[in-house]
C-alpha cells in the first residue's frame, strides 16, 4: 500500500469512518472522512479549537492532497468544522473512539479507572447552557483512554457509570471508581460482565461505611493474626517529602450486615496515608470494598492507580491541550471535541522513544511530518 494511502488506512481514520454523517447529501461539500481526519490531524499537531484546526489545514493543503485526505483546492472553514460537528451524535462518535481503543490495547485487563472531569468552559455563553461533565474509563496497564460519557452536571455521574461500563469489556479487569459510585447496582453489573472491583466508601454510604471504618480501627491496634488483616507497606522519599502508605484487608466478613447486599463482595480495605512536608504530619484513612481476595499488595496497587487518572488524563488535559479554557460549546460541539483530544492524547501517549511531554510531542508532530506519520503509524 502506498503511503498516500496508508493515512486514509490508519486504525484511527478507519474507526472513524462509519460515523454516521449527520448532513442531508445536496449540502456535502467535504466528505465525512475529509472533515474528521482533518479535525484529528489539527489537534494532534497543537489545534485547540475549530479556528486553528481550519488555518492548519490551510497552511497544510498541499500536503493534505497529496496524501487524499483532502480532495479540493480549499480547506474546511472553522464554522464548516463547527457546524458538522455540533450535529455528530456524540454516541455514535464516542462508540467509533471505543471501537478503536479496543483495537489498540495491548490487554484490556488490569486497572480499570472510571472518573469525572468538568469541562470548565463548555457551558455559558448566550444560551447559558451548564457545563458538561465528562466520564471517563482510564487503562492504568495500557496508559490510555478507553471511552467517555458526558452528563449534564457532577451529580449525575451515577447515572453515566452504568452506561460507560456497558460499552467497555471488563473481563479480567479491575474497575476502580471513587464514591460516587460505590451502588449496588454498579457492583453487580461489574461482576456479571466478568471484572471485580474495588469500590471506594464515604458518606453516601453510611452505615456500610461505619461499619468498615470501625472494623479498621480497631483492628489496626491488634496484631494481624488477631484482626485476620493481609497488610502492605510502602514508603516514598521526595524533595522533603515522605509519604507513608498502610493497607490493611480482610477476608471476615461473618460479622457484616451487608456483606449479601453486594454482589461478589470478598474484602475490607483500609488505607492509610501519612505525609510528612516540612516536619508537618496529616495523616489520611480511606475505605474500600472489593470483590477480590484479600490480598493488600495486589489491592493497594488498584487504589494507588486509580490516582494516577489525576496526573495521566486530567492534569494532561488541562496543561497539554488546554482543555478548561476551550470555548468549544455549541450543542454536541464540546463533547466531540474532547473525544478527539482523548484520540489524539492516546496517539501520543504510544511514542514511547520520544523524551518529551505530550505538549512537546503535539509542537513536534506540527513541525514533522514524518513524526506525526510515526505517530499515526504509518510505515515509511
Amino acid at each position: 500500500m502506498s503511503s498516500q494511502n496508508q493515512i486514509r488506512q490508519t486504525s484511527v481514520m478507519m474507526s472513524f469512518s462509519v460515523l454516521p454523517d449527520p448532513r442531508k447529501a445536496r449540502n456535502q461539500v467535504f466528505s465525512l472522512h475529509e472533515l474528521v481526519s482533518i479535525a484529528i490531524l489539527g489537534v494532534l499537531c497543537g489545534a485547540d479549537d475549530w479556528v486553528t484546526v481550519s488555518l492548519w489545514a490551510e497552511s497544510n493543503l498541499e500536503w493534505l492532497q497529496k496524501f487524499q485526505i483532502c480532495s479540493k483546492n480549499i480547506v474546511p472553514s472553522h464554522d464548516t468544522l463547527s457546524r458538522f460537528f455540533r450535529f455528530v451524535d456524540p454516541k455514535a462518535f464516542e462508540l467509533c473512539f471505543i471501537s478503536w481503543t479496543q483495537k489498540i490495547a495491548k490487554t484490556v485487563g488490569g486497572v480499570i479507572a472510571l472518573d469525572g472531569k468538568t469541562l470548565r468552559n463548555s457551558g455559558g455563553g448566550a444560551e447559558e447552557s451548564k457545563a458538561i461533565h465528562l466520564v471517563s474509563a482510564f487503562s492504568a496497564d495500557n496508559n490510555l483512554v478507553l471511552g467517555q460519557l458526558a452528563t449534564d452536571a457532577k451529580s449525575n455521574e451515577i447515572t453515566a457509570f452504568p452506561l460507560l461500563l456497558e460499552l467497555l469489556d471488563l473481563k479480567e479487569a479491575t474497575v476502580t471508581i471513587d464514591a460516587a459510585g460505590c451502588q449496588k447496582n454498579i457492583a453487580a453489573q461489574i461482576v456479571d460482565k466478568g471484572g471485580d472491583y474495588v469500590l471506594a466508601l464515604k458518606g453516601n454510604q453510611e452505615s456500610l461505611h461505619g461499619e468498615v471504618e470501625n472494623f479498621f480501627k480497631q483492628a489496626v491496634e491488634v496484631t494481624l493474626q488477631e484482626s485476620e488483616c493481609d497488610y502492605y507497606c510502602s514508603e516514598e522519599k521526595s524533595r522533603g517529602r515522605i509519604e507513608k502508605r498502610e493497607v490493611w484487608a480482610t477476608e471476615n466478613l461473618s460479622w457484616l450486615p451487608q456483606k449479601e447486599e453486594w454482589k461478589g463482595l470478598n474484602s475490607l480495605i483500609c488505607v492509610r496515608s501519612s505525609r510528612i512536608i516540612k516536619e508537618k504530619e496529616t495523616v489520611e484513612w480511606r475505605y474500600y470494598i472489593s470483590s477480590h481476595r484479600a490480598d493488600a499488595p495486589r489491592l493497594a496497587k488498584a487504589v494507588r492507580s486509580h490516582w494516577g487518572v489525576e496526573n495521566k488524563l486530567h492534569w494532561q488535559l488541562d496543561v497539554s491541550y488546554h482543555e478548561d479554557d476551550c470555548k468549544v460549546r455549541k450543542d454536541n460541539g464540546a463533547e466531540n471535541f474532547s473525544v478527539i483530544r482523548r484520540a489524539t492524547l492516546n496517539l501520543l501517549k504510544a511514542d514511547n522513544k520520544t523524551k518529551a511531554g505530550i505538549k512537546n510531542k503535539r509542537a513536534k508532530a506540527g513541525w514533522n511530518k514524518e513524526y506525526m506519520m510515526q505517530i499515526l503509524g504509518v510505515k515509511r
